[in-house]
């Protein structure tokens, strides 16, 4: 044997975090799968085929929405369990919850666990990994437990569901709204619920706190008390664009809605001013990562449809529930061409200069994500007699894992259901995680090539 040949023996079994994380997921999708195929998991008592089983496991794990069988009607109990149990698992993160569980039962993190759980999380530094498990777990706690509390105190009294039925609609709404899943329990989601606040707001609130990212919410926890004693928050730099970027896309997304559809006799025209505001508001907070909807998707005009699409391809905060691009990378992309456009040598945003590296990385998410989605449109396009725009929309949905539709996803031939899946379970974990899953190892450049600037435009 050759003297390399142990430390080739040795590379094949050096495990890359991100690679971990892949692999983790693709292994809880299996068991999703194999669990939904049960007799036990139909109302009917039938086994499920693999690809209903499949597609509905995948969609659960990476807390898309998309369903090709209606969620409350086909599944049994226990079915509907295993659909709970794999949103749960697949927002708080396979490795996330992994670490945890290392966390409880020995008390420390191994340094390989670490990088793991550091590679799921995005935390900073490895030392910062215990913390992050344990405010992650807290927070997923205290708001699903708050949002349950709400809903089923709403559903009881609301509208006389009697209280175990309550208590599980409510607890099944806020486990699948805080980690941005849109799984619902009726077959016309929310839009029964339209004109109830007190069920949207709470909803809309969930779905806005698991988007936003799990960094950005400890932070401003972390920073709370400070803000009191100084009078200063000092959030970093992700924290403002995320929380900024988010109030501006969300309060764009309102008032799009409402200049698009406040006429539509189909879906914001039947209500009151302030419904209409109300529904806007939801949808546009839906559109950036949860599959809900409380207007009628199909009834939308096409050009309401082309804006939903950039937010949720846009999406929500890194390290959360969130699909899309990331709402970072979008304000990365508008800096570099704003400064572009200004003829600045650098580009800022908020008084900070950003690197080259986090520019090549926005813009490799971006493109990689138009490229999917591009792709996918194609090939749905060539298997399906829907029309562009219902077939443009499922796509970024899917890639996004937002969960919304215009009504095709069950109608789509075998062939599309597994290009959804692909697109879901790739929206997921990233593209950039998966990329870099994939390589086998780091390249470095020892030398440089000259520079030459080509013609541009």
């Amino acid at each position: 044997m050759s003297v390399r040949a142990p430390h080739l023996m040795r590379s094949l079994f050096v495990v890359h975090p991100a690679r971990v994380v892949v692999l983790g997921f693709a292994v809880v999708v299996v068991l999703g799968t194999l669990l939904l195929m049960l007799p036990a998991a139909a109302e009917d008592g039938r086994a499920t085929s693999v690809l209903t089983a499949l597609f509905m496991s995948t969609s659960a794990v990476c807390v898309t929405g998309l369903a090709v069988v209606d969620t409350g009607t086909y599944w049994s109990g226990f079915g509907e369990g295993v659909i709970l149990a794999l949103i749960q698992v697949g927002g708080f993160g396979i490795m996330t919850m992994a670490s945890l569980l290392a966390l409880l039962v020995s008390g420390r993190l191994r340094l390989r666990m670490q990088l793991t759980a550091q590679a799921e999380t995005k935390s900073l530094g490895i030392g910062d990994v215990r913390r992050v498990l344990v405010g992650v777990a807290c927070t997923t706690l205290i708001v699903e437990v708050a949002v349950s509390v709400i809903l089923t105190l709403r559903f009881r009294y609301g509208y006389g569901s009697g209280f175990g039925e309550a208590a599980y609609l409510g607890y099944f709404h806020a486990v699948s709204a805080f980690n941005n899943a849109g799984f619902a329990l009726h077959a016309d989601s929310l839009t029964r619920y339209a004109q109830d606040p007190w069920v949207t707001l709470p909803i809309a609130a969930a779905v806005i706190l698991g988007g936003i990212g799990f960094p950005v919410l400890l932070e401003t926890l972390r920073h709370r008390n400070r803000a009191r004693t100084t009078g200063r928050r000092n959030w970093t730099l992700h924290t403002k664009l995320t929380v900024i970027t988010t109030v501006l896309l969300l309060i764009a997304g309102t008032v799009l809605t409402c200049l698009l559809e406040w006429t539509n006799s189909r879906t914001l025209g039947p209500h009151d001013t302030a419904g209409k505001l109300l529904n806007a508001f939801f949808h546009s907070a839906m559109s950036r990562t949860a599959g809900f909807n409380s207007l009628d998707m199909g009834s939308l005009h096409s050009s309401t449809l082309l804006t939903t699409c950039v937010l949720m391809f846009i999406g929500g905060g890194s390290a959360g529930t969130a699909g899309g691009i990331k709402v970072t990378t979008f304000a990365v992309l508008a800096a570099a061409i704003l400064a572009e456009v200004r003829g600045e040598p650098h580009s800022v945003i908020l008084g900070r200069r950003l690197g080259p590296h986090v520019l090549r990385q926005a813009l490799t998410v971006a493109l990689l994500g138009v490229g999917l989605v591009m792709a996918a449109t194609l090939a749905l396009l060539s298997v399906s007699p829907a029309s562009l725009d219902a077939v443009l929309f499922e796509a970024v949905s899917a890639f996004a894992t937002v969960g919304l539709t215009t009504g095709i996803t069950a109608d789509l031939p075998a062939l599309g259901q597994l290009i959804l899946i692909g697109l879901m379970f790739v929206g997921r974990i990233g593209p950039i995680t998966l990329v870099s899953a994939l390589a086998l190892r780091e390249r470095t450049r020892r030398y440089q090539l000259p520079e030459e600037r080509p013609v541009i435009g």
